[in-house]
């Protein structure tokens, strides 16, 4: 069959490249064509735009950004009727795709959702375009099937893809890591200032304004792969600041504790048992209005699935040297970080256990067969 994907960001790319090499197990004859970023494209296929030229945070930025991104809509558009797919698959990114979706869906083309709009968080409204535009939804998170079923939408849950992607990585040997990234003997406090140039500049001077605090260990910074050195440079201004691009997996898995900005990363966080503290600060306008229409007690995945707060959240105000510090010293201390441990451990039980790409390629070949 011939699959057509549309992911939006890094965490899009990981989880596409995942379910694509799902599809091509059980469908031998699988074809793509994608939205994506390099992950996917080293699956094969072709990429049609890399998330790199949509990376928009924000209601202000995309306001901002309004006139590029109904180009890029309408491309999109053109684009599938091209290719006539047997199936269009969409991943996250709401803003983008449920408006494609709309489309393909009054186009006759099967409309498949792998992972979930956070429609839980914000703007219910929409659950009734998912119910009319989406032939079949893939939830990862345990809370979401109950969530859709008060709406009278039966989702499949299919487990967390971030257990496969974590389990089926190659080992990092810690010494060998520290070496060739010059790394020092002193533990490790990994910065995960998130993907897009926005969140950046707001979280990673914060994060920064503590490495004179901690002598006895070493910073380093997860650099996002959808940005270059260059735009990390100026933060780095201290002796006890590493730089690390592209593998914040093999940096979590021998970091004693982190500092993350709220989105996937938390929950990756989670599955690596590296204690943490959740940092969020957006565009003042942005939050203001979030501030409005997200109905959450939580701001991270961790906290949400375990629906009590399990990390400490910084957000906004909260989000200064004074309490940063405050926090990082409670996760560094041992009988906090065995609690923590403990609830990483119940956590990881609820996601479901392996196999969700798997799961999902069945559901998705079977429901076209």
């Amino acid at each position: 069959m011939k699959y057509y994907i549309i992911a939006g960001e890094a965490s899009g790319d990981l989880h596409g490249s995942n379910l694509m090499k799902a599809l091509q197990v059980v469908d031998k004859h699988a074809e793509f064509r994608f939205w994506g970023g390099d992950l996917m494209q080293a699956v094969g296929g072709t990429l049609v735009k890399h998330y790199k030229e949509r990376s928009f945070m924000g209601f202000a930025e995309v306001i901002m950004n309004l006139r590029k991104i109904l180009g890029l809509i309408t491309f999109c558009k053109t684009d599938i009727d091209t290719y006539k797919p047997d199936v269009i698959v969409f991943i996250d990114n709401s803003g983008f795709n449920l408006r494609i979706a709309k489309w393909a869906k009054a186009q006759h083309y099967r409309t498949h959702y792998y992972i979930s709009p956070q429609v839980w968080a914000s703007r219910a409204n929409r659950i009734e375009k998912i119910k009319r535009d989406i032939d079949a939804m893939y939830v990862i998170l345990p809370f979401e099937k109950d969530f859709y079923n008060t709406y009278n939408y039966d989702v499949n849950f299919v487990g967390h893809p971030l257990i496969d992607a974590i389990a089926d990585r190659v080992q990092v040997d810690e010494q060998t890591f520290r070496n060739n990234n010059r790394l020092s003997h002193k533990p490790i406090i990994a910065l995960l200032p998130g993907s897009r140039k926005q969140e950046i500049t707001k979280m990673l001077g914060v994060m920064l304004s503590l490495v004179n605090d901690f002598p006895d260990y070493q910073f380093v910074i997860a650099g996002a792969p959808s940005q270059d050195f260059d735009f990390y440079k100026p933060f780095i201004q201290q002796d006890n600041v590493a730089f690390i691009s592209n593998k914040t997996y093999d940096l979590l898995s021998v970091s004693t504790a982190a500092l993350v900005t709220s989105g996937t990363a938390t929950l990756e966080a989670a599955l690596f048992k590296v204690p943490q503290v959740v940092c969020y600060k957006a565009n003042a306008i942005s939050y203001q209005i979030a501030k409005r229409i997200i109905t959450l007690k939580f701001i991270s995945l961790v906290n949400l699935i375990m629906d009590r707060e399990v990390v400490t959240e910084l957000i906004q105000g909260d989000l200064n040297t004074k309490r940063l510090k405050k926090e990082l010293v409670k996760i560094l201390d041992e009988n906090e970080r065995k609690t923590l441990f403990m609830d990483y451990y119940e956590l990881e039980k609820k996601l479901g256990g392996k196999g969700a790409s798997l799961k999902a390629a069945k559901l998705i070949v079977g429901s076209c067969e």
